[in-house]
């Protein structure tokens, strides 16, 4: 089996999917993003952006390229910046264990993108192709590093979700939710081991299914 070729990445996201979908006859266009597919605990998150024509903001890319003050700046920015419309989504734990958590996923990201104030005519996915999104949609692999509206997408929703674990861990402050976001690191895992399980650990998933422990208080 032939290998994909690799993708050309630019030094930076810009807008060029946005603007060749106007180009295309489209007026309103989004990315969207998600965050937290693959801890054991919280929510998977996505965001869906519009961001107006020519938008500039210095900075902004792909969320995991980003120290966390950076994020939180870039975060602040684009919530404030009423041009910029968005909406942030979950899925919750318990439809993570019910669909799975790329079903989930799927879910969390069609919510954002209904949920703008404004319904976009295309949607520019991160990642592979969601089968039956609501909406016209076109997927692009690594589209965080490379489409601009994909980006701030990929910040809203990262950060969104790191202040819901960080409300977690006030709930649970033994499973250092504000260190490791709920991902499977050592420090959780002998959390999990010493304490249980909580309601917002995904029970679908290995690690926590085959503990087999009791809730965690």
């Amino acid at each position: 089996m032939s290998k994909r070729p690799p993708i050309d990445l630019p030094p930076h996201p810009d807008m060029q999917e946005e603007e060749a979908a106007r180009q295309a006859g489209c007026t309103t266009i989004c990315g969207i993003d998600e965050a937290g597919r693959g801890p054991l605990a919280g929510p998977v998150v996505a965001a869906a952006v519009i961001l107006p024509p020519g938008y500039e903001l210095p900075g902004l890319n792909d969320s995991k390229k980003l120290t966390a003050r950076k994020r939180e700046a870039l975060y602040a920015a684009l919530m404030a910046d009423d041009r910029v419309l968005k909406c942030i989504a979950l899925a919750t734990v318990e439809e993570i264990d019910e669909r799975n958590i790329l079903r989930a996923t799927h879910l969390a990201m069609a919510r954002a993108a209904q949920g703008l104030p404004q319904q976009p005519d295309m949607c520019l996915i991160d990642g592979l192709a969601v089968p039956g999104f609501p909406l016209p949609s076109r997927n692009l692999v690594k589209g965080d590093a490379r489409c601009l509206s994909i980006a701030a997408a990929s910040i809203l929703a990262k950060v969104s979700r790191d202040h819901y674990m960080l409300e977690l861990a006030t709930q649970y402050p033994q499973y250092g939710f504000e260190r490791h976001a709920g991902y499977g690191t050592r420090e959780h895992m002998q959390a999990i081991q010493h304490h249980g399980i909580t309601p917002h650990h995904r029970r679908s998933f290995a690690p926590v299914a085959q503990m087999e422990l009791p809730l965690g208080l």
